[in-house]
């Protein structure tokens, strides 16, 4: 299998650091398409870029997803406290599908603290990864008194 073309990759990595953001945000895009070592550390760079754009950023976490590499998962746990919205739920969607057990606690607790639509993408990683998120953000049953 070929990878990426070299030149192709140097062109977005320059483009990625262009100060217009729409430039940036296609290059992120295009990025995750073609995939490749430097693509997957440019994107993991990016996603954690606490000073990027924040749709660069969501791109960013949305693209790891797509190209589902396990190295991504630290620096999409670390994402799931990003400002805004898209971010933290693109980031859930790319734990899910990367499939990694280490995702599973901190899905967990951003299922049991938000209520929008980033609990709802991490309770539905945390099906991916066959947890069962229902049973454990049930209200338990209070344990029997010993007498």
């Amino acid at each position: 299998m070929v990878g990426p073309d070299p030149n192709e990759i140097k062109q977005l990595l320059t483009e990625l650091r262009d100060v217009n953001k729409e430039k940036r945000r296609t290059a992120v895009m295009k990025l995750g398409v073609l995939g490749g070592d430097q693509a997957i550390r440019a994107l993991m760079s990016t996603v954690q870029n606490n000073h990027e754009d924040l749709i660069v950023r969501g791109r960013a976490a949305l693209m790891l997803g797509k190209i589902g590499d396990s190295r991504a998962v630290d620096p999409l746990v670390r994402a799931l406290d990003a400002p805004g919205f898209q971010t933290p739920m693109y980031a859930a969607q790319a734990l899910g599908r990367i499939g990694d057990q280490r995702a599973i606690e901190p899905l967990m607790s951003v299922a049991t603290t938000r209520k929008d639509k980033i609990q709802k993408a991490a309770i539905n990683a945390l099906r991916k990864l066959g947890y069962d998120p229902d049973a454990e953000l049930a209200p338990k049953a209070p344990e029997p008194e010993l007498t």
